[in-house]
């Protein structure tokens, strides 16, 4: 039995995969973030002690997603939006609160990782994996195997600037592709444009009815979406793109996000599919689960 944990921004997620990597067990709780980063690691160990008891064992490593990424020089964490975590020593003090070894890895990259492994990505030389949720954040596999680059920065396109004088950001710039269309970022449009606030869901449905307010949203959500797509695959070359997170549900996306993105693309050959999740919501934390399960075989 192999465990994995999603440190979410708004939930925590541990699953419990047997041998041949099928879901046994899967169980969320809310991450509390606001209560702060003491708080953070116990519900990482609780969700850890529910998942051991439906192993019928405490396993000799876990694998946990997180935003950010642990920093290179000091092993404190860097990154995150989730900022309470950001300068703490996350793997030493989860370590400590589990009584076990902790391997860490970037939700996105365990999201890609997951999706070329098992789902909607298998077969592909090259993957780019996308979330769009709450943040954007992104993950490189090749050859079956994550790229977390020189300094562990592989795939965070969410803080490209494409817009000069565009919204603050918590990393401390502007204009940054999450400030443009991770979920709060589009909402936040919205209201501006339409004068009132509306969850996205009810901004797209507006759209597809014909409101032009809410038809101008989506149109500038997409051509965002496009043009920041298009400034990695123009480095990266991806032989596929899957998206996931609870923003990847539009359908626009696929049709026309898809348009756009071959609109900036160089040369305006743009062939490689844009593919939805196969593994849902849970492929981060299925992807940290293959992470301790890979520790594991390591050993």
């Amino acid at each position: 039995m192999f465990i994995g944990i999603d440190l979410g921004g708004t939930k925590i997620e541990g699953v419990v995969l047997d041998d041949a990597y099928r879901v046994c067990f899967r169980e969320r709780r809310p991450t509390r973030r606001h209560e702060g980063y003491d708080r953070i690691v116990e519900g990482v160990a609780e969700m850890f002690a529910v998942c051991c008891q439906a192993a019928g064992g405490r396993p000799p490593v876990v694998g946990i997603g997180t935003p950010g990424s642990v920093s290179l020089s000091d092993g404190t964490m860097k990154n995150c939006n989730t900022t309470c975590l950001n300068g703490r020593p996350l793997q030493r003090d989860l370590e400590q609160a589990l009584g076990t070894k902790v391997v860490l890895e970037n939700d996105a990259n365990l999201f890609a990782w997951a999706e070329a492994r098992l789902g909607a990505a298998t077969g592909y030389e090259v993957v780019f994996g996308v979330i769009l949720g709450t943040g954007v954040g992104g993950g490189i596999v090749w050859q079956g195997k994550i790229w977390p680059g020189a300094h562990r920065l592989a795939g965070e396109w969410g803080h490209h600037r494409i817009v000069e004088q565009g919204p603050p950001c918590y990393c401390g710039d502007y204009g940054c592709v999450e400030t443009l269309i991770a979920g709060p970022a589009v909402e936040a449009y919205a209201e501006k444009e339409r004068g009132f606030y509306a969850p996205l869901a009810e901004v797209v449905r507006a759209a597809r009815q014909g409101e032009a307010g809410a038809r101008r949203v989506i149109d500038h959500f997409l051509e965002c979406f496009g043009r920041a797509l298009a400034n990695v695959i123009n480095i990266v070359d991806p032989s596929c793109v899957v998206l996931g997170g609870g923003v990847s549900n539009i359908d626009e996306l696929y049709t026309h996000g898809r348009d756009a993105v071959a609109r900036h693309v160089f040369g305006g050959e743009f062939s490689a599919p844009i593919l939805r999740h196969q593994l849902g919501d849970s492929a981060g934390v299925i992807g940290a689960a293959l992470l301790a399960a890979e520790s594991e075989h390591r050993a």
